[in-house]
């Protein structure tokens, strides 16, 4: 069953400006351009001379982590309006990772990073922020956009994106898999563990959970 409440499933607070940093970096996705704008509103009302050292990397599509569907957010237009020093649009998630993984290893200390777009979204751009040993003071992330997990299978190992309900079945090995609360910040996923291991074929109903 799912467990509500525990601790390993990410809290993340509303995006806000950081001025003390002298450089910024910013990734989003979809419904996140919002956040981002915000913050480089906040910048040019408060440091404006921050924004010559902003760099935007953003998926528009919100639709999955692979770059598929329909979703969206702001405008291109608003970002390349707002007079930062760079921004970069990408066709899809892995695409955005990896430049994003480039940056990183040409980062400067001082770098403060904004993060905003669906969780799935936010910890595979953690996961990556993470293994630079960026600290919590340097990272703020704001959750905008879709519910949908990844589910890493604890039998196979295989991770199967979007998940909107409360049970699915493994992209990898096919066991049906419950989708639980506790979450990997290493592995960016929560946890999915065969449903029907001690009943073979019997299956809970299937539920729309994670909108």
């Amino acid at each position: 069953m799912l467990v509500t409440g525990i601790k390993s499933k990410p809290v993340y607070a509303p995006l806000q400006a950081d001025t003390r940093g002298r450089f910024h970096l910013m990734v989003g996705m979809g419904v996140g351009a919002a956040p981002l704008l915000r913050v480089i509103a906040e910048m040019k009302s408060a440091a404006a001379q921050s924004l010559k050292h902003t760099r935007v990397l953003y998926v528009p599509d919100s639709g999955g982590s692979q770059g598929g569907g329909t979703g969206g957010g702001a405008g291109n237009d608003e970002f390349r309006s707002a007079a930062v020093g760079e921004v970069r649009f990408f066709d899809g998630t892995p695409a955005l990772l990896e430049r994003f993984r480039a940056t990183l290893s040409e980062s400067l200390m001082g770098t403060r990073l904004y993060v905003a777009g669906p969780e799935s979204f936010i910890g595979l751009v953690m996961k990556i922020a993470l293994e630079f040993n960026l600290n919590k003071d340097e990272i703020r992330a704001e959750e905008c956009g879709t519910l949908a997990r990844r589910i890493y299978c604890i039998h196979c190992r295989a991770t199967t994106e979007q998940v909107r309900t409360n049970i699915v079945r493994c992209v990898g090995c096919a066991r049906w898999l419950l989708v639980r609360d506790h979450y990997s910040r290493r592995l960016a996923a929560y946890m999915g563990v065969m449903v029907d291991a001690e009943a073979p074929g019997e299956l809970p109903p299937v539920k729309e959970v994670f909108l």
